[in-house]
């Protein structure tokens, strides 16, 4: 029962914060991308880079993974390499992620406790990564957008079964957007502003828009 007396303008812990996060970006590449039909591909790139984009503002790790980069999937797609210019990622022959070491030591290594993950394909790299990085007791984010499937059913179905084990689906622009939390905190205003303004479509026209009218 709610205690009138506890109630105060404080935001609800389960939110984000990019003190708490880590982002884990994985097998953004063009094999995977080849059988991803569950949304745009051009969509699912440009969450995905402002997701990054948005991560360096705020300054969150980010862990970049890749699998069988040499002899199958190819390198990380080159607008998303390009914002960590070199930076090696983790190469795998896991399909789970969490099931090689080297990513986990990397996300342990941030010392966050909620980590923002995103990548193809979600029915089987992200739903097998999130369900064993929430199992060990880490809340996990997945902005949807950013994450593609070889069906709209496989995808739709990964989905509904990561949720169904507390896992926080979101989408790129929502996970920014949590970060900032307050426009008065202008230290990161206008980065965000940028990355909107780049990524965001129609609200990023109308800032823009907006900018062009207050000059």
């Amino acid at each position: 029962m709610m205690n009138i007396a506890d109630v105060m303008a404080d935001p609800a812990p389960s939110l984000l914060a990019p003190q708490d996060s880590v982002v884990v970006l994985v097998d953004h590449q063009p094999q995977m991308f080849f059988g991803t039909t569950s949304a745009d591909r051009g969509e699912i790139i440009n969450a995905t880079v402002a997701l990054a984009k948005a991560a360096k503002v705020f300054d969150v790790p980010v862990v970049l993974t890749t699998v069988a980069a040499q002899t199958f999937s190819g390198a990380l797609l080159e607008p998303l390499a390009s914002q960590f210019p070199g930076f090696e990622p983790i190469d795998r022959t896991t399909m789970n992620c969490w099931e090689d070491a080297q990513v986990v030591d990397a996300v342990k290594a941030t010392g966050r406790s909620r980590i923002v993950m995103a990548g193809l394909w979600t029915e089987v790299c992200i739903a097998l990564a999130s369900l064993s990085a929430k199992a060990q007791g880490y809340d996990v984010y997945v902005p949807t957008d950013a994450c593609g499937g070889v069906t709209p059913e496989a995808h739709e179905n990964a989905v509904r079964r990561i949720t169904q084990h507390g896992i926080v689906t979101t989408t790129w622009l929502t996970t920014m957007l949590e970060w900032q939390r307050d426009w008065a905190r202008t230290e990161t205003y206008e980065a965000v502003m940028n990355v909107v303004m780049e990524h965001a479509g129609a609200y990023g026209l109308g800032v823009a828009y907006a900018h062009e009218m207050i000059k």
